[in-house]
């Protein structure tokens, strides 16, 4: 039986991962296996065409995938990962996506030979404009870390770090990041409705504005704060605006800490 990848997990991150590797003819469907325990969520993934079963000890005897992807959350990522350790011997890549996991504990599981990649995807991932960050152990073979590239580019931009020490500044800036936006959005939309707009009419313009400007950022070669100068005039109505939001660089400040905030509390949790 051929199995290019194993996915332990088809929670909603491992479902919209794998759904997105599919679409992209990444991976053909009968060349993955998911493992996952919940019958509704397994069923998701046999919609998709692909093989499930809802414990690892299905996967056939004879199967050697290339990848085994860990799509867990962290609190069960020790007992799950012990049920795949069969694969350990050099021949299969371990990839997780699970936050504040490092690669150590993959290894003092699966054993000194495993190659493993540890992965910190974001939500936007789930509709193809996620930010993945990956850090590779040297057992890593250069191919094997093409393809995992390759994949993940189905779910978003790859961009890949040395020392995986930044992994918890990873998670405090495009990992949690999102939510910052989110927020960013809600209380834009409240300031709206303040100055008089209706609800709806509010959260569109929030909603639309956020997601214009960042488009915008992304597809244009200048740079934000250049973006920035281009739409504030001298004593107009944004500059009254950045007065307040930048003035004695309060914004900035505000965010750092918030990204300090979410840095230490990444490795807390690391620990």
């Amino acid at each position: 039986m051929t199995i290019r990848l194993v996915l332990a997990g088809c929670g909603n991150m491992g479902y919209a991962m794998l759904s997105g590797w599919l679409k992209s003819a990444k991976l053909e469907p009968q060349a993955v296996f998911v493992v996952e325990p919940n019958a509704e969520l397994r069923q998701r993934a046999e919609h998709l065409g692909c093989r499930a079963a809802a414990e690892a000890a299905a996967i056939p005897v004879d199967a050697l995938p290339d990848l085994v992807v860990i799509a867990v959350k962290p609190q069960v990522i020790r007992e799950v990962t012990a049920r795949y350790k069969r694969f350990g011997d050099g021949r299969t890549t371990f990839v997780s996506i699970a936050a504040g996991t490092p690669v150590a504990t993959f290894e003092e599981v699966l054993g000194e030979l495993a190659p493993v990649i540890r992965c910190m995807p974001n939500t936007p991932a789930a509709i193809g404009k996620g930010m993945m960050v990956v850090f590779s152990n040297p057992l890593v073979s250069d191919d094997a870390r093409r393809f995992v590239v390759e994949l993940l580019s189905a779910s978003g931009v790859v961009t890949t770090i040395d020392d995986e020490g930044l992994m918890d500044a990873v998670t405090a800036v495009s990992g949690s990041g999102p939510a910052y936006i989110f927020h960013f959005i809600e209380a834009l939309t409240v300031a709206a409705e303040k100055a008089g707009l209706p609800a709806e009419t509010a959260k569109l313009l929030a909603m639309q504005t956020v997601f214009g400007a960042a488009s915008l950022a992304a597809e244009s070669d200048e740079e934000p704060g250049v973006l920035r100068q281009q739409v504030t005039s001298p004593n107009g109505t944004t500059a009254a605006a950045l007065a307040v939001l930048m003035g004695g660089d309060r914004l900035t400040k505000l965010v750092t800490e918030a990204v300090e905030a979410a840095r230490l509390r990444s490795i807390e949790l690391g620990k």
